[in-house]
């Protein structure tokens, strides 16, 4: 076989390895969303299907194209592995974020072997699961913005306490002594806060909350030619053609009650007063424990301090990459983000508590 010939029959089997890679990462994810349906129901579960059935009809097109080369089924890339076995676990939102992500990662728009249907066919697959990220997100919103920032709080404000009173130059106990008041009292804070702050949120809603029952009774005694229950509508933001037919719609039939519209899902996007506050006192008190744990332990002095330091980086830089990834961001930027606000924060209260001990010394 000439030099050419080798090269030739090198590229054929490059091109029948990518190809069976493509059908195996085809099949992974079809499981994938397979497995996200299973957890869910309604029109969720139906759209998680159908997108499975678009994937499998990827995966018919490599099978197609490979003829006798498919050779046995293949596992997927480890990515669609650990998606799928996630997905089969947990199903959350944070699953349907990281499946985004994936799919914003397709290949196909430089494959010359896909077709155009299958690479726009993966775009949109984008953005509806962004879409159904999005409910989820909605969803836990409360208790979830609750449960970051108190987490991120615990860490950031317990270690700068922490270091601010050793740079003071207080001893082992003092500084133990410090780090758990500071974690009840910082707990118990972002607890009170959270609930007043969702249940103030949801008085100011209930204010705005149309009393519909009220309007139903006037409606026999309105003025038909001056017509005011339009500006109920208009008020509320519908056009005003549109308002002057639902009004005259309704004083034409005075017993059908009045519909006016009114926040979409507000109870999802506000979120429960106990949940919030719940979360918050646990996730603050959880990442306020970080920074204490090494003196709980025994540890004194530097050592302590740079394990506490050391625990706390990870902790932000996990808790960074999380909010990453259920925003649809880069995880690593937002972790880096985190952790050099948190770093920030820690080395000035430190440097401060220096510069007062040796004042005050």
């Amino acid at each position: 076989m000439t030099a050419s010939g080798e090269m030739n029959e090198r590229e054929r089997r490059a091109l029948i390895r990518r190809r069976r890679r493509r059908l195996a990462d085809e099949r992974e994810e079809a499981k994938v969303y397979r497995e996200l349906a299973g957890r869910r129901g309604g029109e969720e579960r139906e759209i998680l299907l159908s997108i499975a059935e678009a994937e499998e009809r990827h995966a018919a097109h490599w099978a197609q194209l490979l003829g006798s080369d498919a050779g046995p089924e293949r596992r997927g890339n480890l990515r669609s592995r650990v998606l799928a076995l996630l997905a089969r676990r947990f199903g959350s939102v944070f699953v349907l974020a990281l499946v985004q992500q994936a799919e914003r990662r397709s290949p196909y728009d430089t494959d010359l072997d896909a077709t155009r249907a299958m690479a726009a066919d993966e775009r949109v697959h984008e953005e509806v699961v962004r879409g159904l990220a999005a409910r989820g997100r909605a969803r836990m919103s409360g208790s979830f913005r609750a449960a970051v920032f108190g987490a991120n709080d615990g860490l950031v404000s317990n270690l700068a306490l922490v270091l601010g009173v050793a740079g003071g130059g207080a001893g082992t106990g003092t500084v133990l002594l410090t780090g758990l008041a500071g974690l009840l009292s910082g707990a118990l804070s972002m607890g009170a806060g959270e609930y007043i702050s969702v249940r103030s949120q949801r008085e100011l809603l209930a204010a705005s909350t149309p009393h519909t029952a009220d309007a139903t009774q006037l409606l026999p005694h309105l003025d038909v030619d001056a017509n005011e229950l339009a500006l109920v509508y208009r008020a509320r933001g519908i056009p005003p053609d549109e308002a002057q037919r639902r009004a005259a719609e309704l004083l034409r039939n005075t017993t059908a009650p009045v519909e006016v519209p009114r926040p979409d899902d507000e109870d999802d996007v506000v979120g429960s007063g106990w949940s919030a506050a719940v979360s918050s006192f646990a996730f603050f008190g959880s990442g306020a424990a970080v920074p204490v744990l090494p003196f709980l332990l025994g540890m004194e002095g530097t050592v302590a301090l740079l394990v506490a330091g050391v625990l706390v980086g990870i902790a932000l830089l996990l808790t960074g990459a999380t909010v990453g990834v259920l925003s649809g961001g880069p995880p690593a930027r937002r972790a880096l983000r985190q952790l050099g606000i948190g770093a920030g924060a820690a080395a000035t209260t430190y440097l401060l508590g220096m510069l007062f001990g040796t004042l005050t010394g």
